[in-house]
C-alpha cells in the first residue's frame, strides 16, 4: 500500500527508560486517532506522575484530511524537549502516534544539549520498542436499501471485508460501515447497481 490513504503507525503502547546524571526519563509511545485520545493519555501521565518535574510530548495526527503536529517543552528550555521528540516521530515516518517523556530531575543539570539528547534518546527507545504497522484511512458510510437486496448487500460487504457499525433490517433497511478509502469507489460502484442510497458522514 503506497497511496496517500496509507500511513505508518505503531501497533500498541510501548515504554522506555533513559538515565543521565541521576535524572530519569520515562518514555511512552501510543497509537492514537484523535485529540481526545491524546488528552486522555497525557492526563493519565500527569495524574500518575504528580512528583515528576516535566511531562513533555509530541504527536503527529491525521485529522480532517490534513496531517497536524504538536510538541511542548512543558517548562524545559525552549526547543530542548518537544522538538527532539517530534524529530524522532518524523525520522521514523510515524503518524497517528503520541510520544511522551516524563522527567524526574536527579539533582544535576544536564544543560540544553544534554536535555536534547535525553529527550531524543528516550523517544527513540520508546519507538524502537514498537511494532510498526501500515494503516489506511477509513470513512464511514450509511447504506439505505430495500430488504429485497439484503443478501447481495451483505455479500458485497463481506467480499470487501468491511467493518459493520450498525445494521437495521426492515422494509427499508440501513447498514452503517467503515470503509477503507481505497475500497470506497468499488463499493459505490457495486451499490449503484442495486439502487442503494449511500451517504457519507465525518468520522
Amino acid at each position: 500500500m503506497s497511496n496517500s490513504f496509507t500511513y505508518q503507525s505503531i501497533k500498541s503502547n510501548t515504554e522506555s527508560l533513559f538515565k543521565d546524571k541521576g535524572s530519569k526519563h520515562f518514555g511512552y509511545a501510543y497509537p492514537v486517532s484523535s485529540r481526545n485520545e491524546i488528552n486522555e493519555h497525557i492526563g493519565f501521565l500527569i495524574k500518575t506522575n504528580s512528583k515528576a518535574n516535566h511531562v513533555c510530548f509530541a504527536w503527529i495526527l491525521r485529522e480532517n484530511n490534513e496531517i497536524r503536529e504538536y510538541n511542548t517543552d512543558d517548562g524545559e528550555p525552549n526547543n530542548s524537549a518537544g522538538p527532539p521528540i517530534l524529530g524522532q516521530l518524523k525520522s521514523s515516518a510515524l503518524q497517528n502516534v503520541l510520544v511522551a517523556v516524563v522527567r524526574y530531575f536527579g539533582g544535576t543539570k544536564l544543560g540544553v544539549s544534554g536535555l536534547i539528547n535525553a529527550y531524543k534518546t528516550t523517544a527513540k527507545l520508546a519507538i524502537d520498542e514498537a511494532i510498526l504497522v501500515k494503516k489506511e484511512d477509513t470513512t464511514k458510510l450509511k447504506l439505505n436499501y430495500e430488504y429485497a437486496v439484503y443478501n447481495r448487500v451483505i455479500q458485497i460487504v463481506k467480499e470487501l471485508n468491511l467493518n459493520v457499525i450498525f445494521e437495521e433490517n426492515k422494509t427499508n433497511s440501513t447498514l452503517e460501515v467503515a470503509v477503507p478509502m481505497s475500497k470506497k469507489m468499488e463499493l459505490n460502484s457495486q451499490l449503484k447497481k442495486l439502487n442503494c442510497n449511500l451517504v457519507e458522514w465525518e468520522n
